[in-house]
């Protein structure tokens, strides 16, 4: 069904909806009436347009049977590590907001970008056999990592980088478009993985002090439900946040830090997973928040070949 054949989308609506990402019904029926008044619609024609997507879709109630059928589409995407892949139950979800945190050098890049290239093998081998989007917001993109990786998987490096559309953000509106690009991008090209590394760089810098928090946490929780509705539900999608932490001077006892976004990130991350370092090579993975796998940690190790079991 096409989006002019929703009630109140004419020909000037449609081409509005279009250049702000929203070309398909799904996209429509996944948005905000507020979403759809940012880009200058009506509240009342916004939530009408809106409604009409979702009684298309039957976006009603729905039998415990049917979510069952729903979350048999879910994709496993190994990280190369089988016991990092046992933490998650099986490998990082699609349709879910996976959240690493951890201090400089705790491996959350290198994560990164080993699942840009598992996320193009087959199935069969923990793969989701599509490409991926990787929003760089820190510059920390290394083509010659994909290589050796990818090379380490025995995939040819240069196409293996040529299924990895990179953009780099430069501030936080730059970033919160950069997601919206890629809602667009993945209607044309099959796109399995999304990564933002970091999530929370841009934010933390430019949102500085008491008064601005608001604003931010705001803006951020913007950002974490485009990321969750229209790109991890709406194609199937597995969505990697790196996040920085911060030192918590009120921690008497056992670890200060903590990450950054609050409960902004916090709600919205399905998985959220602390990494440390470890003895040379070594990293520790806690998981801290799952909707069904109990807190539990492993250790596994960042070498040349990418990420593997310790």
């Amino acid at each position: 069904m096409d989006i002019e054949e929703l009630p109140g989308v004419g020909a000037t609506i449609a081409e509005k909806l279009r250049e702000a990402g929203y070309a398909s019904v799904e996209a429509i029926a996944a948005a905000s009436s507020g979403e759809m008044m940012d880009i200058g619609l009506g509240e009342s024609t916004a939530q009408k347009i809106i409604d009409a997507a979702r009684t298309n879709l039957k976006m009603g109630f729905e039998s415990g049977l049917d979510v069952l059928a729903k979350r048999e589409q879910i994709g496993k995407l190994t990280t190369g590590s089988q016991e990092l892949d046992n933490l998650f139950g099986g490998g990082i979800e699609t349709q879910a907001i996976t959240e690493l945190f951890g201090k400089f050098g705790s491996g959350k890049t290198q994560i990164a970008h080993q699942l840009s290239i598992t996320a193009q093998l087959p199935k069969e081998k923990g793969g989701l056999d599509a490409g991926a989007v990787y929003i760089d917001t820190e510059n920390t993109f290394r083509p010659d990592r994909i290589q050796q990786m990818s090379k380490a998987l025995e995939l040819d490096p240069e196409e293996a980088l040529s299924n990895i559309q990179v953009a780099r953000a430069y501030n936080s509106d730059h970033q919160m478009l950069l997601a919206e690009k890629a809602a667009e991008l993945m209607d044309e090209k099959k796109i399995g993985l999304v990564v933002v590394d970091s999530l929370t760089a841009h934010f933390r810098a430019e949102y500085t002090g008491r008064g601005t928090l608001a604003n931010r946490q705001q803006k951020l929780n913007r950002h974490m439900h485009l990321l969750q509705r229209r790109l991890a539900d709406l194609h199937n999608a597995a969505v990697i946040v790196t996040n920085q932490v911060m030192s918590r001077p009120d921690i008497m006892f056992g670890d200060p830090t903590s990450p950054i976004g609050g409960h902004v990130v916090g709600h919205h991350s399905t998985f959220r997973v602390y990494l440390r370092k470890g003895k040379a090579t070594k990293r520790v993975a806690k998981l801290i928040d799952s909707p069904s796998m109990p807190d539990a940690e492993c250790v596994f190790d960042i070498s040349t070949d990418g990420v593997r079991d310790g």
